[in-house]
């Protein structure tokens, strides 16, 4: 195997430790490791000079750490590039892939699928297309009683904008192409266009992209406040050397528990409404205003902006304030624990959710599926298990799997998931260690590469930070769950009912702007 460059959950190197492979060997390396049982976490690219730098970051589960590659691409005269394709022998790769031509004009030659991902492909010369989202060919099936199904990208109620197509037989779903795009907002391109005026600051936010990078970082999933800020910071950590105080991880902790709470418990709410068991769904709801009250209790807003920043925390809490926590807590989860239970215990709702959008254990693993999806298809998947970082290097969370991959598997998942949360924020309220909640953040490293994962309510995120000579973000790249996971949504609408799509549908709970930055 290629010597690869080793790195901890967090963990930070200098470019020039970074082995460059020519491309013919990273993407053999990748291929190779990926056959062996790592996963593909992140694959990106980036301008160096006149030449494109291509980074392929795998996880090892096994190990518990990170290796990483790279390879440099030349440019032709136009500005493009190609390389081999790994998606025939990777499938997990097929959508980077596709991103990087689109944002790169890096061609991989030899990709079965090479559609847009938010825009048309690029122009010749390279450089991102201006190109209108969703304008492209769609995949079509011909035949005698085959008819398209086509869904938004404009919905009923209060949703974020994607597009569906169903080719169908009758009723049942042959084909599903998810067409996405309509939330882009450049957030990637955005980080690293910030500048922070003063570099010999020694003010709270030294050493980071500008004072609106932490808002950006909140606002990447809405409802991922947390889990996106703790991996943004923990980027940053790690590019300046800053070493965040033991209490400071506690509190991100228990709130990144919060938000999982609140997310899968609605959740729960969400799918017992899609199949008219009202008891359940009005109880979730109310519980998922709770656990966001929750939040607010400990920093003020419901979604948790201003918990987490670079060395530190927002607040503090008094032992008052955590034995209000805790009651409050004890409260929720009696009343949660209560609604699970009728959902579980009603055949009606089994009966729908069993054997509804399966997606067994090898295909997950093909298509690289992370977090709910890819427990609830048996696979033992969970950054804080095998890749502990922050104060989960002290605290263990146990990881819940299920084998079946349906509906039922990612809801049940979801609630074996809830009870642990709850297990582990009492485990951690009543234990938080003393001292204080800040440590002045360092400037961050010339020439330097930080990635930090960090298992969010709907599974990985990945966040890689590299610097120029001048210590400043050259490059910023940000892998949601969901960019993961919408492929696993497609597939499991085949040889489905389309009446089953919105069950579906609200059992991944993909975010539709997690996966447009």
């Amino acid at each position: 195997m290629t010597d690869a460059l080793v790195l901890a959950n967090g963990g930070a190197a200098a470019l020039d430790k970074l082995p460059r492979l020519g491309i013919g060997a990273l993407t053999a390396w990748i291929t190779r490791a990926v056959a062996q049982g790592r996963r593909v976490s992140a694959l990106l690219a980036y301008p160096l000079g006149e030449r494109l730098c291509l980074i392929g970051v795998l996880a090892n589960d096994t190990d518990g750490v990170l290796e990483l590659a790279a390879a440099e691409l030349e440019r032709s005269a136009d500005g493009g590039a190609s390389f081999p394709s790994m998606t025939p022998a990777c499938p997990e790769v097929h959508l980077f892939e596709r991103e990087i031509a689109e944002q790169w004009g890096a061609r991989p030659l030899g990709h079965p699928w090479l559609k847009p991902v938010r825009f048309q492909p690029p122009r010749r010369g390279g450089g991102p297309s201006a190109s209108p989202i969703g304008v492209t060919d769609f995949y079509r099936i011909e035949g005698d009683e085959v008819h398209e199904v086509a869904v938004g990208p404009v919905h009923a109620g209060v949703i974020e904008p994607g597009h569906f197509r169903f080719q169908c037989h009758g009723e049942n779903v042959m084909h599903l192409e998810i067409s996405l795009g309509y939330q882009h907002r450049g957030v990637e391109r955005a980080l690293v266009e910030l500048r922070s005026g003063d570099r010999t600051s020694t003010g709270r936010d030294a050493g980071v992209p500008g004072p609106r990078a932490i808002h950006y970082a909140e606002t990447l999933a809405g409802d991922t406040t947390i889990g996106h800020a703790t991996a943004y910071c923990a980027a940053v950590e790690a590019l300046s050397g800053t070493r965040v105080p033991p209490r400071a991880l506690a509190l991100r902790a228990v709130a990144l528990e919060l938000e999982r709470l609140a997310n899968h418990v609605g959740d729960l709410g969400a799918l017992a409404n899609d199949v008219a068991f009202l008891p359940t769904a009005a109880y979730c709801g109310r519980l998922r205003g709770d656990y966001l009250n929750l939040t607010a209790e400990l920093c003020g807003s419901r979604f948790g902006r201003g918990m987490v920043r670079v060395g530190r925390v927002g607040f503090d809490v008094t032992d008052a304030r955590v034995e209000e926590m805790l009651a409050r807590l004890d409260a929720a989860a009696r009343d949660t624990e209560t609604a699970a239970r009728l959902l579980w215990e009603t055949a009606s709702v089994q009966a729908r959710f069993e054997d509804t959008g399966r997606v067994a254990t090898d295909l997950a693993r093909t298509l690289g599926l992370v977090g709910v999806a890819a427990r609830a298809s048996g696979l033992s998947r969970d950054v804080r298990k095998s890749h502990p970082a922050g104060y989960y290097r002290f605290a263990h969370v146990p990881m819940s799997t299920w084998t079946s991959g349906d509906v039922f598997g990612r809801a049940y998942v979801r609630g074996l998931e809830i009870r642990r949360s709850i297990d582990f924020i009492r485990t951690v309220l009543r234990t938080l260690p003393g001292g204080a909640i800040a440590k002045p953040p360092k400037l961050a490293r010339a020439g330097h590469l930080a990635v930090s994962m960090v298992e969010g309510w709907r599974g990985e995120i990945c966040h890689v930070a590299i610097t120029d000579d001048a210590g400043r973000l050259a490059a910023y790249k940000i892998v949601d769950p969901s960019f993961h996971n919408w492929t696993g949504l497609a597939m499991a609408l085949r040889d489905q009912q389309i009446s089953d799509f919105p069950l579906c549908n609200k059992s991944f709970n993909l975010s539709y702007c997690g996966h447009d930055l």
